[in-house]
This record gives structure tokens, C-alpha cells and sequence, in this order.
């Protein structure tokens, strides 16, 4: 009991004699302070007291790749403000580095009863099929952003990558740039599929070879850009800020200049990219909209109303910075 005092209390951000008079159902807990000790209890998998367990908080994971990547805790931000005005509670479930995966998070999810999973950037399937047939057989409402692969029978929300790839291209094009490369995730990545899709559809001749795939790393990034430098790249288009970041690397590496030998673009527009050296182009990915437009159809499939399994993509905005410059052609 000390230790699921301790836990709750610490959760909650009460004293352990609080969360005990709550337990307990004794009077003089002010409403805001029983409802956080009551909401630990539910996200914590413990039973509330008696009278209050019809008023159980509807728990909703949202499981994300990692908390690297700032694009990835700006979604979990934008989701967490729509789903408690909903009456929902947000349950944060992440990738760790000492293995605990998605299917970990999913078994987790099912055992509370949750109302619902928004997978940010994965897939249920990527969890594993029994995890996939277990979300499945439950019919728990569920909704990708961004998803890594196709998942066609699952509502989807997401950026628009083929006119992503447009407007970074037109931006290049109009600086004089020809050859343009691409740096983007592993193939079988739908995003990354997407882009490389929309960029040979809209490049010709030898500058179709510039498409370099590797992890979404800011090393991978380097390593893809010193090798898009080596066929004669004057500007990249990367598929995060994080490989943009590492295409900078690759440049100054071999002591070139950005934007003046090598412009540069990202994707996402992630936190603090308007401050780095030089500040990053890139692309913005409508957190705010993308977020509330995955809410509200998680919502209505928890109310039981159907929701269309069309992907509805929208659409980013090019933020341009100081990474991009007119073409230099090099001795």
C-alpha cells in the first residue's frame, strides 16, 4: 500500500496522506486535487474508491517513436490539450532505448481498457500481428498520423509529402539549382516512398540518381549528403530537420558553405530550427491541425460514429530560412 501511495502521490503531486483521505472517501479534498489523485489511479491501473468508479477517466495512449525528434513531443502537445477538453486522458508511450516497444505499450494499453491509440509515426502493425489482431478483435478505436506503412483499413491523418516535395523543389528550381538531391528514410517508409515518388515524377535526366536513403539520423544525414555531394549536388531536400542538420555536417566536413556551395532543406520545422547556424528551411508540418483533425475522429469512433478510411493529408508550408541560396557553380 506505502508503495502505491507513494507512486500515485508522486504522479498526482499530492502529499501520500492526501491521496489516502481520497482512497478513502473522506471529506475536504478540494474537486481539483481528488480529480488528479483519481486520474493517477486510472492511469496508474489502480481501482478508484467505490462511488467513484461509474466517473472513471477514459484513458487514451498515444504511442510515439521516440522523444528525440522534437516533432515527435509537439504532436503528444498539440493531442493532449484536444483530448482533455474531450474528457479524455493522454497516456504517453514511447520507444526506450532499454527495450520496451510498441507491443509492450499495446498489452499495456488493452489490460487498462483503453478508449482509444493514436500511433504517431508507426503503425499497430509495426507492433507485431498479434498486437494487430488483438487491436483488431477489440475494434478499438485507432488512429495513425503519419503512418510508416499503408494500413489502408485504419483512418490516417497526415502531411502532404508529394506537395512537400513540390515546394521544395520550385523553391531550389527558381534559385537556379538543378541538381537537387533527396535524403530520405529507408525504403518501405511510406512517407520517404512518397517523396522519392514525387521527386523522380518531377526530375529529369542524370539528376533522377540523386536519391539517397539512410536512418533518420542526423549520421545518416551526413553520410547520404557526402554522397549526394560526390555526384555533383548543389542543394539537398531532406525528409527531417534532424537529417538537414546532419547535410550541414557533411557540408562544412568537407569545407563547403552553406547556403553558398550547398543549399539545404528540412522537414518539419521542429523546435529551434529558426536558430541554428545558418537558420533552417524547411518544411512545416501542421502540428495544430494534423493533431486536432486525429482527435476528433478518434472521438467520434469512441461515440460510435463511422469515420471515412480515406487518409486525409494536409497540406505543409515552406518556411524559408538562410539555408538556401542562389546556385554556385563550382570549378
Amino acid at each position: 500500500m506505502v508503495t502505491r501511495l507513494s507512486k500515485v502521490a508522486k504522479y498526482a503531486g499530492v502529499s501520500e496522506a492526501t491521496v489516502s483521505r481520497v482512497l478513502h472517501d473522506r471529506p475536504g479534498i478540494a474537486a481539483a486535487t481528488r480529480d488528479s489523485v483519481l486520474t493517477a489511479l486510472d492511469v496508474m491501473g489502480y481501482q478508484r474508491p467505490f462511488r467513484h468508479r461509474s466517473e472513471m477517466a477514459r484513458l487514451v495512449g498515444m504511442v510515439l517513436p521516440d522523444l528525440h525528434n522534437p516533432i515527435f513531443p509537439a504532436y503528444a502537445e498539440a493531442m493532449a490539450g484536444a483530448l482533455f477538453r474531450q474528457g479524455l486522458v493522454p497516456v504517453l508511450c514511447t520507444r526506450t532505448s532499454d527495450g520496451v516497444s510498441e507491443a509492450h505499450y499495446i498489452e499495456m494499453l488493452l489490460a487498462r481498457q483503453v478508449a482509444g491509440i493514436v500511433f504517431v509515426a508507426a503503425s499497430y502493425a509495426d507492433a507485431g500481428p498479434e498486437q494487430a489482431a488483438a487491436l483488431q478483435r477489440r475494434k478499438l478505436p485507432v488512429i495513425l498520423i503519419n503512418p510508416a506503412d499503408e494500413n489502408r483499413d485504419v483512418p490516417r491523418v497526415g502531411v502532404d509529402d508529394a506537395m512537400a516535395v513540390d515546394l521544395a523543389l520550385s523553391h531550389l528550381q527558381s534559385l537556379g539549382h538543378q541538381h537537387i538531391g533527396v535524403v530520405v528514410g529507408p525504403a518501405g517508409h511510406v512517407p520517404s516512398d512518397r517523396k522519392v515518388a514525387e521527386f523522380l515524377a518531377r526530375v529529369k535526366g542524370p539528376a533522377r540518381k540523386l536519391v539517397a536513403r539512410t536512418l533518420f539520423s542526423m549520421e545518416g544525414g551526413q553520410a547520404a549528403t557526402n554522397r549526394l555531394l560526390a555526384q555533383g549536388a548543389t542543394a539537398v531536400v531532406c525528409a527531417s530537420d534532424a537529417l538537414a542538420l546532419g547535410a550541414i555536417r557533411a557540408a562544412r566536413k568537407q569545407g563547403l558553405d552553406v547556403p553558398g556551395d550547398l543549399s539545404v532543406i528540412g522537414f518539419d520545422d521542429s523546435t529551434y530550427m529558426a536558430y541554428t547556424d545558418p537558420p533552417l528551411t524547411t518544411l512545416r508540418q501542421p502540428i495544430e491541425t494534423i493533431g486536432a483533425a486525429a482527435v476528433a475522429s478518434l472521438v467520434a469512433q469512441i461515440d460510435g460514429r463511422k469515420v471515412a478510411l480515406d487518409e486525409q493529408l494536409y497540406d505543409p508550408e515552406l518556411i524559408v530560412r538562410d539555408s538556401t541560396g542562389p546556385v554556385k557553380h563550382r570549378p
